[in-house]
């Protein structure tokens, strides 16, 4: 079973209680999660493999420690998931980014996917699926699907907000994957927003209603 982590560092949950606050306007809440997300990427790719390189110093030569090459991609949800990915390329500049659209039928609250766009060697990068929110499961669990059809294997999911129901769902379907969130929250209500949650996370972002 993949893991389960919140993360609790002060930092990032200062940060997040300032994005909750319904006062937050557009562009503070832009940065913050921008900010948040670099945070969480330090420790998401904590397990990154090193492997040894001979290098001089000024004083002497020695054998260091470099990244051993596994290659990443950022995959963001569309659309909030945009919100996460400038905030990952701070620590990891290297990575590609691809792309997974997916709305929401309001009626039925299932998650079509309609757009797909990734890294041709996606099959040999490790994997960061970003969403904000991590509400019913349904877009993660797709996006998920969508990536593991392509060749995908190694993936983890990084969301800034988590309901339990969504995560029991994802562990349910995609028991390899590790989720990283900021926050578990308390239930999801009839409309399917996380609660206390931070609203729909889209139209913060963007400004858009």
């Amino acid at each position: 079973m993949g893991k389960f982590q919140v993360l609790d560092h002060p930092l990032i949950q200062h940060k997040l209680t300032i994005i909750r606050n319904k006062n937050c306007g557009t562009r503070s809440f832009r940065e913050v999660v921008n900010e948040i997300s670099t945070l969480m990427a330090y420790e998401v790719s904590r397990d990154m493999p090193l492997q040894d390189k001979v290098i001089e110093t000024p004083v002497a030569k020695m054998t260091a420690k470099e990244l051993a090459g596994k290659k990443v991609a950022i995959v963001p949800i569309l659309r909030a998931g945009i919100g996460m990915v400038d905030g990952i390329l701070e620590l990891i500049p290297a990575a590609k980014v691809g792309h997974i659209g997916m709305y929401r039928d309001e009626e039925t609250l299932q998650p079509h996917e309609y757009f797909v766009k990734l890294p041709s060697d996606i099959d040999q990068r490790q994997v960061f699926v970003v969403d904000p929110m991590l509400a019913t499961g349904g877009s993660a669990i797709m996006a998920i699907d969508a990536l593991k059809k392509r060749g995908a294997s190694n993936i983890k999911f990084v969301c800034l907000v988590s309901a339990p129901e969504g995560v029991k769902a994802l562990r349910a379907k995609h028991p390899d994957v590790d989720i990283y969130t900021a926050a578990l929250d308390d239930h999801l209500n009839e409309d399917g927003y996380i609660v206390p949650g931070l609203g729909d996370a889209g139209d913060r972002l963007f400004g858009t209603k």
